[in-house]
C-alpha cells in the first residue's frame, strides 16, 4: 500500500511538472507552413560602420543553420515571413584604465537592437523592441604593434544576438 501511494504521489508530481521538452518550434512564432524567411539588412540609427551587416549576415546564417527554412537577403521573392531589425543605439565605452600609458586598456560595446517579424499577410508574428547586447574587447597600447580589436567584438556580439533571436523565435520562450 505505501508503495503505490509513493509511486502515485511521484506520477501526479511527475504529471504536474513535466519534463520541460518540447520540439523545435512546438512553441514557435513562425506559422508551420513557412518555408522562405527574408533578412532584409539591418536598418541602423548609429554612426558606427559595419555593424549591421555583421548583425544581418549572423542571423541569417543562424536561422539558416537552426531551422529548415530557405533564408534569403531580400523580400523581393515574395517570402512567408520577413524579420526586420533596426540598431538604435551603438555605443562603445571605455572599461579599465591603464595608468602606466595613461589610456584606456579595454572596451564595453553595447548594441540596442528592435527586431520584428511579420507573416506574409503583414501581421506581426514575434516582436522585440529592445535587444541589448555587450561585448568587451581589449586595446593595445603599443602603436607599433596595434591591432584594432573592435570588428572581432562586433562578430562576436553577432553572433550572441543572433542565437538569443533565433531561440526567441523558434522556441517561443
Amino acid at each position: 500500500m505505501r508503495q503505490f501511494a509513493l509511486a502515485s504521489f511521484t506520477a501526479a508530481l511527475l504529471g504536474l511538472c513535466g519534463c520541460g521538452y518540447h520540439g523545435l518550434g512546438a512553441a514557435a512564432h513562425l506559422p508551420q507552413d513557412a518555408r522562405t524567411l527574408a533578412v532584409p539588412v539591418f536598418a541602423t540609427r548609429s554612426v558606427t560602420y559595419h555593424t549591421e551587416v555583421a548583425m544581418t549576415n549572423a542571423v541569417i546564417r543562424e536561422f539558416a543553420t537552426r531551422s529548415g527554412m530557405r533564408v534569403v537577403p531580400d523580400a523581393d521573392g515574395n517570402p512567408d515571413a520577413v524579420l526586420h531589425g533596426t540598431i538604435l543605439q551603438e555605443a562603445v565605452a571605455p572599461l579599465t584604465f591603464n595608468t602606466a600609458t595613461q589610456q584606456s586598456s579595454s572596451y564595453l560595446m553595447t548594441v540596442v537592437a528592435s527586431v520584428q517579424l511579420t507573416g506574409r499577410d503583414g501581421k506581426v508574428l514575434f516582436e522585440n523592441k529592445n535587444y541589448v547586447f555587450r561585448e568587451q574587447y581589449q586595446s593595445t597600447t603599443d602603436l607599433p604593434t596595434f591591432l584594432d580589436e573592435s570588428p572581432a567584438a562586433v562578430e562576436r556580439l553577432s553572433r550572441d544576438f543572433a542565437r538569443a533571436l533565433v531561440a526567441d523565435v523558434l522556441e517561443g520562450l
